[in-house]
């Protein structure tokens, strides 16, 4: 797949996530944020809850048992452990979420998935 088509179909999925995170009561306060450990999809507040959310598209809803692993949540909580020093108030929680996208099936959310390793 060229990488034009790649960065398409990346920024359509965080767009279907962050819509599906608002449909839930989540806000949205912060999308593609880079740090130098790497990059946070989107990123959601629930109360005092911070989501960091990792938004993975496939063609098909058997391709999205293998879009996630460990190499790639580790990079996600690392990304989340300097972005909470911005973004978190006093009393917040954090937690790593992951959301999961198919053609024709409803967004899979996955919450809460790292616990360090």
């Amino acid at each position: 797949m060229k990488r034009e088509t790649a960065e398409r179909r990346g920024r359509q999925a965080e767009r279907i996530a962050a819509w599906w995170l608002r449909l839930k009561g989540w806000q949205i306060v912060g999308r593609r944020m880079r740090t130098p450990a790497g990059e946070v999809d989107l990123v959601a507040r629930k109360g005092a809850m911070l989501a960091f959310v990792e938004v993975k598209a496939r063609a098909t809803a058997a391709e999205l048992d293998l879009a996630i692993d460990e190499r790639r949540l580790r990079r996600v909580a690392a990304a989340a452990e300097i972005l909470w020093h911005d973004l978190a108030k006093a009393g917040d929680d954090m937690r790593i979420d992951v959301i999961l996208l198919a053609p024709g099936r409803a967004p899979r959310h996955l919450a809460n998935v790292w616990h360090g390793g």
